[in-house]
């Protein structure tokens, strides 16, 4: 981060250069100053004292303070003068106003290097809105991706040196891995100064390039010593800030590790935690914001880290865990994060006020004297509650169950209250997976979220990049789990793109598209070992899919046959086989089962044993087919003799196949005799069945372009036809041969044609090798002779090189100015080409020099021009001996070295393509037998019937294109779903033999091996750092108590020299010995299962009553029940002043008011009987049923004893598109009515209080219009009652409580009159309650009570929960 940071000297190479960059970083930014300098003052203000009131009290110097905590000196002046307030308290409302701020800036701490901060002091009413702001906009701060928020003891406290090097190294670890802001109380002590010292450490050891640990301090600004030095009105830039330990005294110093320090002002001096609620609500705030990273928007999730501490850090978690904050708790670090611990894995009925009294005894030694009876039963209350949200707690143990790191620890925490949270219609694991990717940590997702046992079902964010990229257009479905392998693929995440296939449902396709996706990356890919990195990876993902497939081959070949034309909707409508093709994936193709389906699909409805030359005599003579020479594979053919065989026979692609090759060769035998034999200035016969014959070919061109079964569209159909070699040179030829014919129609140009038409035959002749690529002998051939193809034409460039320039250079030297075009071709190519193969030239050396053969002058066109000759001796004036040279230099390079060149290479393409010859014919086989499998079955000339059948349906009748279900099928759902649980099945069992596999390769095992030593060795120096702890521990002890008595002996002579024995006053005490802290081996075990014996109402007895500032009595487990002794029970009295003052009972407990109400009967038009029978009445008031609650009164409730409700459950099935009842573990959904209640964040059943004398519930009214009560009273009396009783619910008190009567409304069908009339009425009547129809399942955001009769009602109906 530009703005924050250390400039550390030790990373510069000289003094002078580490000056200069502090001065750049120091002073560099004067823009962000001034800007930071005008706005911090206009929003942000401190606090000041304006009016001085004497206190009793003196300051720790001895002098007169104000109630503020505050000298007269430090006082404004106009707080000193006579004021309007005087004679009255002093009233922190009152005499302390804001103003603007005059402490903030950069920070830095004298002596301790140039370690730069950030600091404001801001008043305790500051929104929060406004320090985020600050925090990212004016400071520089990323927005992080996680909150850790530590909390502890505010004293020093001894650790184990193992347990802290732990923790230093695991919270940082988290810290910088996922980008998240620590928050501490920022002070040099406790805990803070125990994170503070773990991001020092971080520092010194990390790169100069990692990110700075971004620690926020937030301190109370009156307990800051040497604070004065921060003040500056315009801002300090930077600020010396001086740590003075030694004279701190009851105040306390800045840590200097923290980066950043957030000082909260009210005014006064010496108050601690003045920060705490201030504090609690930026954490709230931070953690309501988005993150987005990755195309994923993410709330910024918030733990908090609990070391050792206190009453207060008891507080503090007992707050987190009821707002929804997980904690992690770290056992070993002391006190009450020992307590926790401790208890932690016990039944709540277990966590008793004894046990709890035992552990205080054990980790409190020195302060238990002092735990009152009340104080021990709050603490007690309080932890049940924190134990009682198990999936919010998570106890970090020091090399015990398998935890090693507290960055683990704390992210697997925050994993864990994601499982638990409410949610609607779909398990969140969506959430868990963004909040993985946003730390980047892959050990995470792959321990955490892709279990084995968990089925996927979330929502994630669909990428659309590959649909962008690719041709055409193709329609995908939301698959997150697909969308994120392709971003996991695309960003290179590989570990992480492998967890997500090993639990992807379609993992033969997705390892396909894998291996595709990456092959066309590579192809964009400008660097050679990222481009080898993605071609190898797409190997990995060809070897999954074969794999997987052959597992499923070897279990059931018909089902794996299935998953090969199976069509995935989630990767664009596509099959295995055809993803494969596109991706080239040869070792797939080539597979043993994938052939055998070709061959199976080559061979039609015949058997594959057929021998070919039964099927060349059915061709030929097709009444054998009613003999059993032919057999086929249904045994209704087999048996048969009809038109039935016959049509299946010639419908088989081998049976297509072999026509067309008669009927090509037909073809060809008769063209070549229309060339040579009849080729007539007027055609004859034999040329026009020529033209006829060539016209169905066209024919079946354009039928091959415009076929088109899967509707792409004519754009990509012409892209797929034309990346055909073979297409290619059928358009060619027929393009030729319209061009031949053309000049052949016109009498001057009938040679012309003839010439043409024979060049067309040797393209015609060509298309023959396409045809033969279905043989084993001769495809392989064909496929080296392609592959020799490309080597000629590079060879053909260097032998063009010295046939030109050897060409150019003799014809320059033998002949003078040749001007005939023909004959500079002929002697510059023609004969040097020649010269290669042994045809010497004739006038080269001048032996067979004769001017009979020559033309002297060129003139004579049919000899070529003589050399440079002596006319008069009739001898060559060339110099011989030039150019035998050149001819022996010649003939050297191209007949030895380049002819020998051409041979290697030829050599090297055969031996490279030999090795892989079988899997390329196997892969290009496809293509022949595709093209065969979907050709109509006549051959040429007689396909035009085909084609008139084809045309009509099409274009006459419209009747769509249907591929043949045999190389493209797309499933029922019932029966996909099973073939991919299937697959998934063997899935697993190809990854559990690759595991196996791989710990039996000598080089895992010998890692294994390592691996345990290395433990070993691990626990062996655990145990040593465990007792050298333990006996540090004890000499820390004999050391403090050494301590204690040289400060008692001190005392001691002090009082003797003075000649009295002194006052006790500052009598120091010796302190008790501490004893090791030894483990509750009791507790030692795992966690014990869910809570069994927590049977009392829970709700009912939180300690903060709903929507009021009242504080319940605490009431533990075992103090509920009226029958158990509870003599220190005094709780508080409370009832709310209601609007409806009419329609409840009086407030107070006096006994007047009290004296007309009837219980235990019906009181008037108010029903005060209890469904559990008689309760009963102490002092006028009665006794809830369930126990205590620890509040007296009425609460917020209507009436004293009973309050009666109505809950109507109206559910009906839920359905799919189709209308078919949607299923989840075998059993049938349900949907519910539920409804969302102004100002409130969660959903709840349409019931509740009833008005006296109405049926319908107030709240049900609120969505119902007036219309349709009258015929839902029908409803509910129709209905079933599923429950009938007591109601736990936070609003009870130990004299008010709630019962209800829950009826259920189910329509089992969804044409049901009552149903479309119910939903066609649910109308709202306040703008905010919202109703709507929501799936039933154990997680739906309901309240307590609420879910769990809904369960009775899923019960009820056999339905899914």
């Amino acid at each position: 981060m530009a703005d924050l940071g250390m400039v550390p000297s030790l990373r510069c190479s000289n003094s002078s250069l580490c000056k200069t960059r502090r001065l750049q970083y120091l002073f560099g930014n004067s823009a962000k100053q001034e800007n930071l300098s005008s706005w911090v003052p206009q929003n942000i203000k401190k606090k000041e004292c304006v009016y001085f009131v004497e206190s009793s009290k003196l300051s720790d110097a001895g002098k007169v303070v104000c109630e503020c905590g505050y000298t007269r000196q430090q006082h404004l002046e106009e707080a000193t003068r006579p004021h309007t307030l005087q004679g009255k308290d002093w009233d922190p409302k009152k005499h302390v106003q804001q103003m603007p701020t005059d402490a903030f800036g950069d920070l830095v701490f004298t002596g301790l290097g140039q370690k730069v901060g950030k600091y404001v002091r801001l008043s305790q009413d500051t929104p929060p809105s406004v320090i985020y702001h600050l925090m990212t906009q004016y400071w520089g701060l990323d927005i992080p991706n996680l909150l850790i928020s530590v909390t502890g003891g505010a004293k020093d406290f001894n650790m184990k040196p193992r347990l802290k090097s732990v923790f230093r190294r695991g919270l940082v670890k988290v810290a910088q891995t996922t980008g998240a802001w620590i928050i501490t109380g920022g002070s040099h002590t406790g805990v803070m100064k125990q994170v503070g010292e773990a991001v020092r450490d971080f520092t010194l050891s990390s790169s100069y390039n990692e990110e700075e640990v971004v620690t926020v301090g937030i301190a109370t600004w009156g307990t800051v010593h040497n604070r004065e030095g921060l003040i500056h009105p315009s801002g300090s830039f930077p600020a010396e800030y001086i740590m003075d330990e030694e004279g701190q005294g009851q105040l306390t110093c800045l840590d200097s590790n923290h980066s950043h320090f957030i000082l909260v002002d009210d005014g006064t001096h010496g108050r601690y935690g003045v920060e705490i609620p201030l504090r609690t609500k930026l954490e709230k705030f931070i953690s309501e914001q988005t993150k987005e990273r990755g195309g994923m928007a993410i709330k910024i999730p918030i733990v908090c880290v609990v070391l050792e501490g206190g009453p207060g850090t008891l507080h503090t978690v007992y707050n987190a865990i009821t707002n929804g904050t997980p904690c992690v708790v770290v056992e070993g670090s002391g006190r009450v994060a020992d307590v926790i611990a401790q208890v932690a894995g016990l039944p709540i009925s277990e966590i008793t006020i004894s046990r709890i009294q035992q552990k205080l005894s054990l980790f409190f030694q020195e302060t238990f004297e002092t735990f009152s009876e009340n104080r021990i039963v709050e603490w007690t209350k309080k932890i049940q509650d924190i134990v009682r949200k198990r999936q919010l707690l998570t106890i970090f143990r020091e090399g015990k169950d398998g935890q090693q790191d507290v960055d683990v620890a704390i992210l697997q925490a925050l994993l864990k209250a994601s499982r638990s949270h409410d949610y609607f219609g779909h398990e969140n694991w969506g959430h868990q997976l963004k909040l993985a990717v946003a730390w980047n940590r892959v050990d995470i997702a792959r321990s955490e979220i892709f279990s084995d046992e968990r089925q996927w079902k979330m929502q994630g964010v669909s990428l659309r990049s590959l649909h962008k990229r690719s041709p055409g257009h193709v329609s995908f479905t939301m698959d997150p789990i697909r969308d994120l392998l392709i971003w996991a693929i695309i960003q290179n995440r590989r570990e992480l793109a492998e967890i997500i296939w090993a639990q992807s449902q379609d993992c033969i396709v997705a390892a396909l598209a894998c291996s595709k996706i990456l092959k066309e990356l590579s192809k964009e890919e400008e660097d050679t070992d990222s481009l080898e990195g993605m071609l190898v990876l797409a190997d990995e993902y060809e070897h999954r899919a074969i794999g997987v497939f052959t597992e499923c081959h070897r279990k059931d070949e018909e089902r794996a046959q299935k998953l090969l034309t199976r069509v995935s909707e989630a990767w664009g409508k596509t099959t295995c086989l055809q993803l494969a093709l596109q991706a080239k994936d040869m070792k797939f193709v080539s597979h043993g089962g994938i052939q055998a389906f070709l061959t199976k699909v080559w061979w039609g409805q015949l058997c594959v044993d057929n021998g070919l030359w039964r099927v060349i005599l059915c061709m030929l003579a097709f009444p054998l087919l009613y003999t059993s020479l032919i057999s086929f594979r249904e045994r209704k053919l087999q048996a048969r003799r009809g038109l039935l065989r016959v049509r299946a026979f010639f419908n088989a692609p081998v049976v297509i196949f072999h026509l067309n090759i008669l009927s090509y060769f037909a073809f060809l035998c008769l063209f070549a005799y229309v060339l040579m034999v009849d080729f007539q200035p007027t055609p004859s016969w034999c040329e026009y069945l020529i033209y006829f014959w060539l016209f169905s070919l066209v024919c079946e061109e354009l039928r091959q372009l415009f076929y088109d079964p899967d509707e792409f569209g004519l754009t990509k159909m012409a892209l797929l036809y034309f990346s055909d070699f073979w297409n290619k040179l059928d358009i060619s030829a027929i393009l030729l041969f319209v061009a031949g014919l053309t000049c052949r129609l016109i009498p001057g140009l009938l040679y012309s044609g003839r010439i043409i038409l024979s060049l067309d035959f040797i393209m015609f002749c060509l298309r023959l090798m396409h045809i033969f690529t279905i043989s084993k002998t001769l495809g392989p051939k064909i496929i080296i002779v392609k592959r020799m193809m490309k080597d000629v034409f590079f060879f053909l460039f260097l032998l063009a090189v010295w046939v030109v320039s050897f060409g150019v250079a003799k014809q320059a030297i033998l002949i003078h100015n040749e001007s005939r075009v023909d004959w500079i071709f002929r002697g510059v190519v023609y004969q040097s080409y020649l010269t290669i193969f042994g045809q010497m030239p004739a006038y080269i050396d001048g032996v067979n020099f004769s001017l009979d053969q020559c033309s002297p002058n060129g003139t004579d066109r049919y000899k070529p021009k003589c050399p440079e000759s002596d006319t008069i001796r009739h001898e060559p004036a060339f110099p011989e001996w030039l150019t035998v040279i050149l001819l022996c230099l010649y003939l050297l390079f191209t007949n030895i070295l380049l002819l020998n060149l051409l041979i290697a290479m030829f050599n090297y393409t055969f031996q490279q393509v030999q090795e892989h010859t079988d899997q390329i014919w196997k892969f290009q086989r496809h293509d022949l037998i595709e093209e065969y499998h979907s050709r109509p079955p006549a051959p040429p000339p007689f396909i035009l019937l085909s084609h008139l059948h084809l045309f009509i349906r099409r274009v006459v009748l419209k009747i769509p294109a249907k591929r043949h279900k045999q190389l493209k099928s797309k499933l029922e759902k019932n029966e996909e779903a099973a073939l991919l649980s299937w697959e998934i099945y063997l899935k697993e069992n190809y990854l559990q033999n690759q595991q196996y596999q791989q710990k039996q390769r000598p080089e895992q095992q010998i890692q294994d091996i390592g691996d345990k030593v290395n433990t070993a060795v691990d626990l062996l120096e655990m145990e040593s750092l465990k007792r050298s702890g333990s006996m540090e521990q004890r000499l820390s002890s004999l050391e403090e108590q050494v301590a204690q008595m040289s400060r008692a002996l001190h005392w001691i002579m002090k009082a003797l020299r003075d000649g009295g024995f002194g006052s006790e006053e500052g009598l120091p005490t010796l302190a008790p010995q501490k004893t090791s802290e030894g483990q509750d081996h009791e507790l030692d075990g795992k966690q014990k299962a869910e809570d069994v014996g927590d049977t009392h109402h829970v709700n009912a007895r939180h300690l903060l009553y709903p929507n009021s500032h009242v504080t319940r009595f605490p009431v533990p487990n075992e103090k509920v029940p009226w029958e158990t002794e509870f003599l220190i029970y005094d709780p508080p009295f409370y009832t709310d002043d209601r609007k409806d003052k009419g329609l409840v009972d009086p407030v107070g407990n006096a006994l007047e008011a009290l004296a007309g109400i009837s219980y235990n009967a019906v009181d008037g038009p108010i029903d005060r009987r209890s469904f559990h029978g008689l309760y009963a009445v102490q002092d006028g008031l009665p006794l809830n049923p369930m126990g205590r609650t620890g509040l007296r009164g009425r609460g917020s409730l209507r009436c004293l004893g009973p309050n009666h409700t109505l809950q109507p459950v109206i559910t009906q099935w839920r359905r799919n598109q189709d209308g078919a009842v949607c299923r989840k573990s075998v059993k049938k959904m349900l949907e519910v009515l539920v409804v969302k209640p102004p100002l409130s964040e969660s959903w709840a059943l349409p019931g509740g209080s009833r008005e006296p004398g109405e049926i319908l519930p107030r709240k049900l009214k609120q969505v119902l219009r007036r219309e349709f009560w009258y015929s839902f009273q029908n409803l509910l009396i129709q209905g079933t009652e599923v429950y009938k009783g007591y109601v736990d619910d936070p609003r009870n008190t130990d004299n008010a409580w709630i019962e209800t009567v829950a009826i259920s409304i189910h329509f089992p069908d969804q044409s049901d009159m009552d149903l479309k009339r119910l939903n066609s009425h649910l109308h709202s009547c306040d703008p905010g309650m919202s109703a709507q129809w929501q799936v039933v399942d154990k997680r739906i955001p309901l309240y307590a009570h609420h879910k769990t009769i809904l369960q009775k009602v899923a019960t009820l109906f056999e339905a899914f929960y």
